[in-house]
């Protein structure tokens, strides 16, 4: 091969590198070491190449010529990067800093790929070996090249068959693989993936339906390689986002294969350190759901369409596992939601079969004084709002009919109204009821049952006797009052519910609440606007209509059809007090028609009488003297039809409970 004219020869300072003498000492004759060295030069098995310290080449033998495609002397005197793909430039500038020292030279090449171009334009992967020697007249280096297209193409179908057999050991991964492990294996596979591959990183992200960001929720990295982010906002690669959507798959060996309109991407993998990449996008029902992605960081990987064909089976298998699991999810969420919503209406079923065995009258309002227009009147103003109502009145009044009425006029009529008596129950079972509980926490609680707050939600629930509550809970009733929140007994998981409440009581609240019976800010909680019901010795004007609908709808129910009023017994109704108020009338007149079988309707006037002479006797007293009435009527039957807690309209529970109360026992 010919050699440039210089004035030191590039023979003489290789001879003298050699030799370490410019003499060359290896044989007296210079000329013929040079022939040597020259001939060995030339017929060098191997491509080699010298250059100088610029990069200049200085020879370069047959096989390198036939190599790279060049004749004669086409490339003495070119730069090496003439040899190399514009990519590797860069690369090249930096070896040419370390090669002014040594020992940084000879680590120029440690760990990169590298790759050349021929005369026609194509690359090819290459193996190189630096020799670096001082001469006289400055710093050489020895390239002997070894082009690896063959040896690749080796490793190509090896890594193809080992990926082959990788493929087919996820496939039978995800067999009737079980849900809960999905996660797991799907981590597994991107592992395998990427060991057979030997790529440096794979991940698997979903699409958030909400902000169509895409969420990594799988991924795989290599010892030493950073992890991807674990969100990438939609917008931020708007190249690689439209490729996505339409279901593209998106691949480049280099950073520079990406095209003009990819800047921003090609940006991201310059700034990572990524030298090659490829995005698969998943579909499931033919809506894009996610996509799968490797890179490496190492070498250049190139993508050929066997290994991308392969990559797309792989992600294709994750997606359909992962859709599997969030179908079962949906599913598992969907019978849970199912198990609730049977659970509640059971509950809802029980509670107003319980209503109904009470056999409310139903009795519309009656009455036309002023003092019960005006309690209409209050009622409908806060119908129409979610505000507490605190309705406050004597025992008999018809609080529960005021309860009723605000909530048929309330938009929460849809539901029924929920009723709890906090005076019928004991104060170790109002928790339960209110809040409700899980199996077994405590002593009987056989199954979990959901309280009446829980049963009330976009309803309302009616705390009757609501003084009688225990000072206990009355701080749990203030939670659900201001955050409408609560725990079921036995659980730390807090229920959310939108409830309206209404409250009555015939006692005092604020003298208890200086008695330090019941909580001040739960009184102002629950009389944010108070309903006061007049007793019916306020409105004696009533009772005349009150009478006639009572006998009504008693008759309907007893099969009478009842003509008139003795005027004695109307005069002696008004003339009483009924401490009872509207209930003591409706009992009495309940007992008189079943003492009188008449048309005319006529009431006991000494029962009255007796009763007026009592006036001033303990209430008390006076509600033990008609209870025992009303159990002679009934021949001491409490429960079941025709028994005194249907007379009197109370559950045989609370019936019983106030007998206890009252001392009162059937006689021997």
């Amino acid at each position: 091969m010919n050699r440039r004219n210089t004035e030191v020869s590039p023979s003489e300072d290789l001879k003298a590198a050699t030799t370490g003498h410019p003499e060359g000492r290896v044989s007296s004759n210079p000329v013929h070491a040079e022939e040597i060295y020259s001939a060995m030069f030339e017929s060098a098995p191997e491509p080699m190449i010298t250059a100088d310290s610029q990069g200049s080449i200085l020879q370069v033998n047959v096989e390198a010529s036939r190599l790279f495609g060049y004749e004669g002397d086409e490339l003495i005197g070119q730069s090496v990067e003439r040899l190399m793909p514009e990519f590797m430039r860069e690369i090249h500038a930096k070896h040419r800093e370390a090669f002014q020292g040594a020992s940084g030279f000879r680590q120029m090449a440690k760990g990169q790929e590298n790759f050349a171009i021929r005369k026609d334009g194509t690359t090819f992967p290459i193996d190189i070996s630096f020799s670096p020697v001082s001469t006289p007249n400055g710093r050489l280096v020895y390239l002997i090249i070894r082009d690896l297209s063959e040896r690749n193409a080796a490793l190509k179908v090896e890594r193809n068959l080992k990926f082959e057999r990788a493929l087919s050991g996820i496939s039978t991964m995800f067999v009737n693989l079980p849900v809960e492990r999905v996660d797991d294996e799907v981590s597994n596979g991107l592992r395998l993936l990427g060991e057979t591959l030997e790529i440096d990183r794979a991940n698997l992200g979903q699409v958030d339906p909400a902000t169509g960001d895409l969420v990594i929720t799988h991924w795989w990295v290599r010892e030493g390689v950073p992890p991807h982010s674990q969100r990438i906002v939609r917008g931020f690669l708007p190249w690689l986002d439209q490729r996505l959507m339409k279901g593209l798959i998106t691949w480049a060996e280099k950073p520079e294969d990406l095209p003009p309109e990819a800047a921003h991407e090609r940006e991201y993998m310059l700034s990572a350190g990524a030298k090659s990449s490829l995005v698969v996008p998943f579909r499931v029902g033919g809506q894009v759901i996610g996509a799968m992605s490797t890179d490496t960081f190492r070498h250049y990987h190139q993508w050929d369409d066997a290994i991308i064909s392969r990559v797309q089976d792989i992600s294709d298998i994750f997606a359909n596992a992962l859709s599997r699991k969030r179908a079962d999810e949906a599913l598992q969420k969907a019978y849970g939601e199912i198990r609730q919503l049977k659970e509640r209406l059971e509950q809802e079923n029980t509670y107003l079969r319980e209503e109904i065995s009470l056999q409310h009258s139903h009795l519309e309002i009656v009455g036309d004084s002023a003092a019960i227009r005006t309690v209409l009147k209050r009622a409908e103003q806060v119908a129409a709002t979610d505000s507490a109502v605190l309705i406050l009145g004597e025992t008999g009044t018809g609080k529960e009919l005021i309860a009723r009425t605000i909530h048929e006029l309330s938009a929460r009529n849809k539901r029924s109204m929920v009723k709890i008596n906090c005076a019928a129950l004991p104060s170790t079972l109002i928790e339960s009821e209110l809040f409700g509980r899980e199996k077994g926490a405590f002593t009987g609680a056989l199954a979990r049952e959901i309280g009446r707050f829980e049963l009330a939600d976009k309803s309302t629930i009616f705390l009757d006797e609501v003084g009688e509550m225990p000072l206990e809970l009355q701080s749990k009733l203030l939670r659900v009052l201001q955050e409408g929140q609560f725990e079921r007994l036995g659980s730390s998981k807090t229920i959310q519910a939108d409830v309206r409440v209404v409250a009555a009581t015939n006692r005092d609240l604020k003298a208890m609440v200086k008695e330090g019976r019941f909580r001040q800010d739960l009184f102002y909680r629950l009389n944010v606007f108070p309903i006061t019901i007049p007793p019916l010795r306020e409105r004696a004007e009533d009772i005349p209509s009150l009478v006639w609908h009572i006998l009504r709808d008693l008759g309907k129910k007893m099969g009478r059809n009842v003509q008139g009023v003795h005027p004695d017994s109307m005069q002696a109704f008004q003339r009483y007090s009924w401490p009872g108020n509207i209930r003591e009338l409706r009992n009495v007149i309940e007992r008189s028609l079943i003492l009188n079988t008449g048309d005319y309707f006529r009431a006991e006037l000494s029962d009255l009488e007796s009763a007026h002479a009592a006036k001033g006797h303990a209430l008390s007293e006076l509600e033990s003297e008609q209870l025992r009435h009303i159990l002679v009527s009934t021949r001491w039957r409490v429960r079941g039809k025709g028994g005194a807690a249907e007379v009197l309209g109370l559950k045989p529970t609370t019936l019983e409970a106030r007998l206890k109360k009252l001392g009162i026992q059937r006689p021997v």
